[in-house]
């Protein structure tokens, strides 16, 4: 059985406090995935510079457990994404029915709406 550490939050109302948490950890999740990419790219690099500018058998084979280390570290990367991004909305369906940020709804109406009509503005200037 996988826990689920999101599941706490499915009986109750989400406050401000809950949303900006949600934002917070979606945020976090991916600056996580990121940083595995930097580390897979990285180690791409180096595994690499030792099979191109090295002709020693040994740096081959460093090389070359370099580059399996590169394409290991972005699959468990990936992983480790998607596992908590599904949690995430796991969560977030259980509680508001849609699997995307409830926010991000209003955010989206809120552009489509006209803007308001301002009543304080100062009169146009006539034209000539």
């Amino acid at each position: 059985m996988d826990y689920n550490p999101y599941s706490q939050f499915g009986e109750r109302d989400l406050t401000l406090n809950d949303h900006l948490a949600i934002d917070r950890t979606i945020l976090a999740n991916e600056r996580t995935l990121l940083s595995y990419t930097r580390t897979a790219l990285t180690m791409l690099v180096i595994g690499g510079t030792c099979i191109k500018f090295f002709g020693a058998w040994w740096m081959w084979a460093i090389g070359a457990a370099f580059l399996a280390g590169s394409v290991f570290v972005s699959a468990w990367g990936w992983r480790r994404y998607t596992r908590t991004k599904g949690r995430l909305s796991t969560a977030l369906i259980r509680r508001t029915g849609a699997a995307e940020h409830p926010l991000q709804k209003e955010t989206a109406a809120r552009k489509a709406a006209p803007a308001p009509a301002d009543t304080d503005a100062p009169p146009a200037p006539p034209s000539v």
